[in-house]
């Protein structure tokens, strides 16, 4: 297929607008958790159920797809792409949907089946939108679109805490945190995904067919650096998910912020912002830029660039009905600044050597969640914001040291990691119990045993032997 003669730009906006709005929902999960917490008087426990049946349906969806692929052939170079993104967004629109009954019925269990659905689309997405936006162009600038992309998923996740936390306890509910807030933004939710999915089935996009075989049987656990990379993922997956769950609770700790849920909700804006910040940059650290002096300045560009976005997103304000931009001082934000700037220094330091890039940022993050669990207060609850910059360019990092030099086996390596995703509905289980009985400071213990094992993988564990 000759892609340097035609124009993608069109289809290119819109798969970026299909990143942008899986990342979003994906994250809104972190709102959801405090506001069905207090609904249903639950415990953490049973609160983290809802990253279980989210994280969960990655797992199924996967290991389906993982046995069907080994047996029958490929499912999506069957239907095609363009129908495996179409199945996606309207099982996601259907999942958004079926919240209106769960919050009629008030039922926690309907809810939780509602995010099984939802989060089952978002795992064909995972599938069919990635290959999309490698493909729409030239192939020597695949990566460069795929990471362009991936930004945008990040800036869903920046804007779902802001969004989400006016419309369920601003716009929606007088306040009062009730089950009802719940129906008409998910209605929204669920009607821009089947917008976006008859967008997608009238757009013309590039046919794509995968033609690498597909090795039968499960020869790949042969490799170790697959194997100890599936539980890289799992931790990954696991430990980012289940401090994201958790931070909102965190920031309501009297001696930590003593924040309500509405206020948390924003300032977790700040943590996945940090995320689109680390991964705007990552592109450009591990790019094919040769001035290194260009991609320096360049890359403080961007930090500067997606920081003054994110100080003015997070401004935006909606109380009695009222709009209003309400600037934080930045008396009140400079740790964030200095967090940043330790970001940016980081990425200089490990330079393009995944391995390296792997060892330095997991291990930041330990340090981090150490600040937390020992110190209250401002440096507590910055140090937990700061770990989103941190965690930003973990996944792609341990991904492509876990397929390297596969061969044949990278597209079953492939499907193993993506199941791996589990760890997301698991992690934050744990953590949640542990919460139960120790507080949910002292829970975080939890993520740091995950990242600790990222800076084995990072040192040892990445080093390809059969």
């Amino acid at each position: 297929m000759d892609t340097s003669k035609t124009n993608y730009t069109k289809p290119f906006i819109t798969i970026i607008f299909l990143f942008f709005m899986w990342g979003f929902i994906t994250v809104m999960n972190d709102v959801l958790i405090p506001h069905l917490k207090s609904v249903f008087e639950l415990s953490y426990f049973q609160a983290a159920l809802i990253q279980f049946a989210f994280f969960g349906a990655f797992f199924v969806i996967s290991l389906l797809y993982f046995i069907i692929s080994v047996s029958q052939g490929d499912p999506i170079s069957k239907i095609g792409y363009k129908k495996g993104i179409i199945l996606g967004l309207v099982l996601c629109g259907i999942g958004c949907c079926l919240f209106y009954p769960a919050a009629t019925y008030q039922r926690y269990i309907i809810f939780l089946g509602a995010l099984f659905v939802l989060a089952s689309g978002v795992t064909i997405l995972q599938i069919t939108a990635n290959p999309y936006a490698a493909i729409l162009g030239k192939p020597e600038t695949a990566s460069s679109r795929l990471n362009l992309a991936q930004g945008f998923n990040s800036f869903g996740t920046t804007l779902a805490p802001i969004i989400g936390a006016i419309l369920l306890y601003k716009v929606f509910s007088d306040g009062e945190v009730t089950v009802d807030a719940l129906k008409i933004p998910y209605l929204i939710y669920g009607a821009l995904f089947f917008i976006l999915a008859i967008i997608i089935q009238f757009i013309h996009l590039p046919s794509f067919v995968n033609t690498d075989p597909i090795e039968k049987g499960i020869r790949v656990l042969k490799f170790r650096h697959v194997v100890l990379g599936m539980f890289a993922i799992f931790f990954y997956v696991g430990g980012e998910v289940s401090i994201g769950s958790f931070l909102i609770n965190f920031f309501g700790l009297d001696e930590i912020m003593g924040m309500d849920e509405a206020e948390g909700g924003v300032f977790l804006s700040y943590y996945w912002g940090g995320a689109m910040i680390g991964r705007f940059l990552g592109s450009v650290s591990m790019g094919s830029m040769a001035d290194k002096t260009k991609k320096h300045i360049l890359m403080a560009g961007l930090s500067a660039l997606f920081f003054l976005i994110l100080y003015f997103i997070t401004a935006i304000k909606i109380e009695a009905e009222e709009f209003s931009i309400q600037f934080l001082p930045f008396s009140n934000i400079w740790l964030f600044i200095v967090f940043l700037v330790v970001n940016y220094l980081a990425f200089v330091v490990a330079g393009k050597q995944a391995s390296k890039v792997l060892t330095i940022f997991a291990g930041i993050v330990i340090i981090l969640l150490m600040i937390m669990l020992l110190f209250d207060g401002k440096v507590a609850f910055w140090s937990a914001i700061a770990i989103g910059a941190f965690n930003s360019i973990l996944w792609s990092n341990i991904f492509t040291l876990a397929i390297k030099d596969l061969g044949k086996y990278t597209s079953q390596a492939s499907s193993l990691l993506v199941m791996m995703i589990v760890g997301g509905a698991l992690i934050p289980l744990l953590q949640g119990a542990m919460a139960d009985y120790l507080g949910i400071k002292l829970s975080f213990i939890i993520p740091m045993v995950c990242y600790l094992y990222l800076v084995f993988y990072g040192v040892s564990g990445y080093k390809i032997k059969k």
